[in-house]
């Protein structure tokens, strides 16, 4: 189903806390290298997320000891300044980190946290609307796009539907008018009929009525796409997944996931980590989008670098075609050399080529070991170094390399209410591990900080192994669509480009645009070569988007990037696939459309230019 993007829809883990706890004094010896036994004295921090491991401390020589690790591990004396365990809270309090001999060298790094990063008095909502929101103008009126000749809905029509799915055929407009609008309230279609099929032969049902009766349908997931592919243009049928919710089988020996379609993709995550493995995909909106819509749009998200795209994870897919018939190819075999791979054409098709409604996939080992650091970096020039060294060091165990600017930062802050582990930095890095051997990574992840600290790639940093403090961390780069779709209206585009380019282009759009931008930022996967370039205003302008289109594709286009990375075309950037693809591709791509979709029923207005 579209319309599954990376929308950093659920709630943040945690909030802010203070210390509520007395301060404890604990002392313990250590085997140290310089022959002698280290005794630390350390307060408690308090339950704060952001003490993520205690370091006990050699009065003599300054080196740190992680505790709690399951063999003691050192630290050199540069993590000392680095890695400063420290306390945000709601009120403003702040704990005072401890001095270290040679601490006077780089004072910066001592200053309290609480005088850069306490939280605000008074939180915002963390919905992505608020309840008095405008209302969104109706997609006809905002674009210039013209219906096309389908037939209207009519009372035989429901009664014909009602008999396919008794009871599930909902035409209140209260409940359709969440389907009907995206969630970044850009784009709003105007459905009067939402069919909640919860079998492969119930849609089969429902596609066969439509192509007889030429009824448009607009199939729908989550609907946390970011480009208008998941809700109606005009009064098109919206075709839910969402009570197709079934895991169908699981062999705990290959790790094959087969379920239905509708499937919540943070639902599924637990489902195989019960089990020892995990999804081979990640998104900000896991706990709303389905699993069809994501392989419908081909989603990346923040694991891509390890696992790769839904292209090698997906073994096989059960798709329903325009005319109801069903394409049965849910197969769980690694390797069937039999044949074109039609499954393919429907990985990021959309819902235009036909209805996702099962779904094969290969599931890898659960991690045992999993770190993550959150770094600070002077520039994107260093970003880049720290990547190159963080690949060459860190190897195997590398699984996600994220970049965010200054900017993102403040946005989370200050609408979210999320507190910065770091001190102030133009740039921000997160780094995950996963390995099978905790002292192995410990170690590696180790001699990597200590390498980018001595060369000054990064000034600032934190690591957390704990479950609960790595979603805190992550849930600073997870949430910074959240925060932007409290920032006003959102302009979003999603580019794929060179490496050593990713960036150039945010600076280039702030000189552009001035004043008539609220907020210009970037952030996104590094380690794919995915930007997601966001520019924010009060409302909506056609003049700011005049200003960003065609130049942001014009840009794109002459470093040889992609003007979609991972959220697809929906409706919103269906007349820019030129830019990305030659005119040969182009016509090959309207002939699958005519031989699979011949009257063009399925999510019509979408993904192909509209001459198509």
């Amino acid at each position: 189903m579209p319309g599954s993007g990376s929308r950093a829809a659920r709630p943040g883990p945690l909030s802010p806390m203070c210390p509520s706890t007395p301060l404890l004094e604990a002392e313990t010896s250590l085997p140290h290298p310089g022959r002698h036994l280290c005794s630390w004295t350390r307060p408690g921090l308090g339950p704060s997320w952001a003490s993520s491991v205690v370091f006990q401390s050699c009065r003599s020589c300054h080196l740190l000891f992680r505790a709690g690790a399951m063999v003691p591990h050192l630290v050199p004396r540069q993590l000392v300044r680095l890695f400063r365990w420290q306390v945000a809270c709601a009120r403003g309090a702040s704990v005072q980190p401890r001095t270290w001999a040679a601490a006077s060298r780089i004072p910066s790094l001592l200053s309290p946290w609480g005088a850069m990063g306490t939280s605000r008095l008074v939180c915002r909502s963390s919905s992505s609307t608020s309840p008095c929101a405008p209302e969104v103008v109706l997609t006809q009126e905002r674009y210039p796009v013209t219906r096309l000749p389908f037939s209207v809905v009519s009372e035989e029509d429901l009664e014909a539907f009602e008999r396919i799915i008794p009871g599930r055929v909902v035409t209140d407009p209260e409940v359709l008018e969440a389907s009907n609008v995206d969630w970044l309230r850009t784009v709003r279609g105007g459905s009067k009929v939402l069919l909640r099929p919860r079998t492969s032969q119930e849609v089969a049902h429902i596609l066969r009525y439509c192509h007889e009766r030429n009824l448009a349908v607009n199939p729908q997931g989550g609907n946390t796409g970011m480009v208008g592919g998941s809700v109606p243009v005009f009064d098109e049928i919206i075709l839910s997944t969402a009570q197709m919710n079934q895991v169908i089988s699981f062999h705990s020996v290959s790790g094959t996931l087969v379920c239905q379609a509708g499937c919540v993709l943070e639902e599924l995550s637990r489902y195989v980590e019960e089990r020892g493995f995990v999804m081979p995909l990640d998104l900000g909106a896991k706990g709303s989008c389905h699993i069809g819509g994501n392989v419908a749009t081909n989603a990346g998200g923040l694991r891509f670098l390890r696992y790769g795209s839904l292209h090698g994870t997906v073994l096989g897919l059960e798709v329903v075609l325009a005319d109801g018939t069903i394409l049965n190819c849910l197969t769980s075999l690694r390797k069937d050399n039999t044949g074109y791979d039609l499954k393919q054409l429907f990985i990021g098709s959309e819902g235009t080529l036909g209805v996702i409604t099962a779904v094969s996939i290969q599931c890898p080992p659960k991690p045992t070991a999993v770190n993550v650091a959150f770094l600070g970096c002077p520039g994107f020039a260093e970003v880049l170094q720290t990547f190159s060294s963080c690949r060459g060091l860190l190897g195997e165990i590398l699984s996600a390399y994220e970049f965010m600017d200054a900017e993102c930062m403040r946005l989370v802050t200050h609408h979210l209410c999320l507190t910065s582990p770091v001190q102030e930095s133009p740039f921000y890095v997160l780094i995950e591990t996963s390995g099978s051997r905790a002292e192995h990574d410990a170690e590696k992840l180790s001699d990597f900080l200590e390498q980018v600290l001595s060369s000054g790639l990064v000034t600032d940093g934190t690591v957390a192994t704990d479950q609960m403090k790595l979603k805190a961390l992550w849930a600073l780069r997870e949430r910074i669509s959240e925060a932007l779709s409290q920032d006003g209206y959102v302009y979003k585009y999603d580019l794929s480009l060179p490496t050593e380019r990713l960036y150039d282009l945010v600076p280039d759009l702030r000189a552009r645009l001035g004043s008539r931008a609220k907020h210009v930022v970037g952030y996104g996967h590094l380690g794919d070569g995915n930007l997601h370039l966001n520019v924010t205003s009060e409302a909506f302008s056609p003049l700011l988007l005049d200003a960003l289109e065609p130049y942001v594709y014009e840009w794109t286009a002459r470093q040889r990037g992609s003007v979609s990375a991972e959220h697809g075309l929906g409706f919103r950037k269906r007349g820019v696939l030129s830019y990305s693809k030659p005119p040969e591709a182009l016509r090959l791509m309207q002939q699958l459309k005519a031989l699979l979709d011949p009257q063009g029923i399925l999510n019509p207005y979408k993904t192909l230019p509209a001459q198509a």
